[in-house]
């Protein structure tokens, strides 16, 4: 496909703006794509958390790069609706006070810490964060987090609340995925995480440490085998040093037995960018890692490469 529908405007992304649902629909119908249900091999696309607040920039956590990777991933979408049977978005969905939070954290002078503050276990030993939630049990994770997860807990700014602008999806991309929806008659799936207050949930798979007796508490089989099912699964999205890297890690694991299942599976590269830290190289640290996984068997491309 050469020509994108009519109603696609790439100036529109990263701003806000009410799609027109009826033109889209049109759109949709004079597309004259056959349903996906007939496709004989089959493509899940996965968009991981390409919501406002991280997408456009007086988002609360932009991601600098982000509205190339939507513009990118759009005209993918476009080029390779006949292909693409099923697509799934994940959205980051918060509450105002979970253990990532600024209010969740106090200094000795009761003073919050600002994003991006790095608390660790040494940290609070030392008296320099105390929790002011649930204290024994907060400080019970971060140990477990350094312990189990060989990571530290990262304060981020307020973002993608429940509720708010924030958590929907920049709408030039939603337009892409409604038109999608109807042109090739197949349902989305829209995958939410993240409102556990006592955890972090950067993967769509599992949050960093499970809680037990939470609907999104534990690893999300159901998900997995619907990856299990497609014949290729690709994945773009948002943050690529967070969300998107946590998520094809904890993927690669689950199929760790299964090198044809790695084989199947595909990054797009141009389609997810990394957080900027004012002290964490997180975008040479994102890349290390994207490559320890394509030694592991998946493939990192790019949107206009020919692999579909």
């Amino acid at each position: 496909m050469s020509n994108w529908p009519t109603f696609y405007d790439p100036q529109r992304i990263g701003t806000l703006f009410y799609p027109d649902m009826n033109g889209i629909a049109a759109a949709a119908a004079a597309a004259n794509l056959a349903p996906a249900a007939a496709d004989q091999r089959q493509v899940h696309l996965v968009i991981i958390d390409m919501q406002i607040d991280f997408c456009h920039l007086p988002g609360n956590l932009n991601v600098p790069g982000s509205v190339g990777d939507i513009q990118r991933l759009i005209e993918f979408i476009y080029r390779h609706a006949g292909q693409i049977s099923h697509i799934t978005c994940s959205l980051d969905s918060h509450l105002p006070r979970q253990i990532f939070s600024p209010t969740w954290w106090a200094d000795g002078e009761g003073r919050h810490p600002a994003p991006f503050t790095i608390i660790t276990a040494d940290d609070i030993a030392a008296g320099k964060w105390r929790p002011l939630v649930d204290p024994e049990r907060s400080i019970r994770y971060v140990q477990q987090l350094e312990q189990q997860a060989r990571k530290q807990l990262c304060i981020w700014p307020y973002h993608t609340l429940i509720g708010s602008i924030g958590t929907a999806l920049d709408p030039e991309l939603w337009s892409a995925v409604f038109w999608h929806s109807l042109a090739r008659q197949t349902q989305p799936t829209w995958l939410v995480k993240g409102s556990i207050p006592e955890t972090e949930h950067y993967s769509i798979i599992q949050p960093e440490l499970p809680v037990a007796g939470q609907p999104m508490g534990e690893k999300n089989e159901l998900f997995l085998q619907s990856l299990a099912a497609a014949d290729m699964v690709i994945i773009a999205g948002e943050a690529a040093s967070h969300c998107v890297l946590e998520s094809v890690a904890d993927i690669v694991e689950h199929f760790a037995q299964t090198p044809e299942k790695l084989a199947s599976l595909y990054l797009l590269q141009d389609c997810t960018s990394p957080v900027l830290h004012p002290e964490i190289d997180f975008p040479a640290l994102t890349q290390t890692r994207f490559h320890e996984l394509a030694d592991k068997g998946i493939n990192l491309v790019n949107s206009t490469d020919r692999f579909l």
